[in-house]
């Protein structure tokens, strides 16, 4: 026991007043640099949360004012393809009338070429290049060029209706690709910090390499729109155009409709007109002929009947000749009935002569007749095609304003 505690460390007491110095000291500092730390750290999370919520707040109104952004361009977008999709219907509706013009020309194309080949038909003089032939020539004319015109135009309209749907196409992707963005940010906007669904995410502090600046995505949006309004514009000149075409297509299908009309008619009524003309110069030549017939006849009858006379008068020369010796005489009777012979001669040769020439009037009056007979036929053939083959056609061309 002695020994034990010979072996155990005694300290001064000054030692022992150090240590307790030192250990007071140190608890004093520690406990000071620990009541420094709470301070530091109560104003460490107050600035932190102050600075959270602020950072939230921000980001808050950063989504807000990005929604609003999204929601006007959206309205934008939303207002332009309304805009172009009434456009094009419209457009559409155009188009129908164009299609419904073009269908209408053909029949009388077809009309007016089955007229010049009806007249191909007329003969003799009657196969004339009248204003008839003229009026309907260009009656082709104008509807083939027509028929080009409105065929170049629906093609513009396909055209420019393929545009209308290509920018409709880029309004409505965008237009979907902005509801599908306000979608997420509104969600977004609405998370809170008791969000049900919030959690940690791997690798989300990250720009995506495909994402574009605000300037590009406004400008995308705002090209989007520009084309569109472009479109509408282009669509809506187009519409005035094609009103003005059929306007002034239909004017001039109508008034060489017109033309051609008063053309047939004007000609109708010249050959009804010459043909009256003709039957009445073949009723004069047919009164002609019955009068010359029966000229001839009287003249063939006076012939004949100058026969009884000269053989009278020969008769009594003949007879007279057998007088005997100095009763032969050249006494007046003798001379009266040589002369008479001689006029009766005379006067068979001029009826004969008379009689041939009568014949031959006669041959020409019939000459005539055919003549007149088969120009009257021409006429009537003529008539029979302008007016009753043309014009039965021609009263069916239909020319209205689409």
């Amino acid at each position: 026991m002695a020994k034990l505690v010979q072996q155990r460390t005694k300290f001064l007491p000054q030692e022992w007043s150090f240590s307790n110095k030192s250990r007071y000291n140190n608890a004093e500092v520690q406990r000071s640099r620990s009541e420094r730390l709470v301070l530091e750290s109560e104003r460490l999370v107050d600035e932190i949360e102050n600075t959270t919520r602020k950072s939230q707040r921000d980001v808050n109104k950063k989504l807000d004012q990005r929604i609003e952004e999204v929601t006007y361009w959206e309205k934008e977008l939303d207002t332009k393809l309304e805009e172009l999709s009434n456009e094009t219907d419209l457009l559409l509706a155009q188009k129908t009338r164009l299609e419904k013009a073009l269908d209408s020309c053909f029949a009388p194309l077809c009309i007016a070429q089955q007229c010049l080949l009806n007249r191909e038909k007329r003969v003799g003089i009657d196969l004339v290049h009248d204003e008839v032939e003229r009026e309907l020539l260009k009656e082709v004319e104008v509807l083939q060029g027509v028929i080009a015109l409105l065929t170049r135009t629906i093609e513009q309209t396909d055209e420019q209706i393929r545009l209308n749907r290509t920018a409709k196409f880029y309004l409505e992707k965008d237009l979907q690709d902005k509801s599908t963005a306000l979608k997420v940010d509104k969600f977004t906007a609405n998370l809170t910090n008791n969000s049900p669904n919030i959690d940690y995410w791997a690798n989300v502090v990250r720009i995506e390499g495909n994402s574009v600046t605000p300037e590009e995505w406004q400008d995308f949006t705002n090209t989007n729109i520009v084309n569109a309004d472009k479109q509408k514009n282009n669509s809506t000149a187009l519409r005035s155009l094609i009103d003005s075409i059929l306007l002034e297509t239909t004017d001039d299908m109508l008034k060489q409709v017109e033309s051609v009309n008063r053309a047939f008619h004007f000609r109708i009524q010249d050959t009804k007109d010459a043909k009256c003309k003709l039957e009445k110069h073949l009723n004069k030549v047919m009164d002609e002929i019955s009068s010359q017939e029966k000229n001839i006849e009287l003249l063939k009858k006076t012939i004949m009947d100058k026969e009884g006379p000269m053989k009278v008068a020969q008769t009594r020369l003949e007879t007279r000749t057998k007088r005997p010796n100095v009763e032969l005489v050249r006494d007046p009777a003798q001379y009266r009935l040589v002369t008479e012979v001689q006029e009766i001669t005379e006067n068979v040769d001029r009826l004969r002569a008379t009689l041939a020439q009568a014949e031959a009037e006669l041959k020409g009056l019939r000459r005539n007749q055919l003549s007149l007979e088969e120009e009257i036929e021409i006429k009537s053939n003529s008539l029979y095609i302008d007016d009753v083959q043309c014009m039965n056609l021609r009263n069916s061309i239909s020319i209205n304003h689409f």
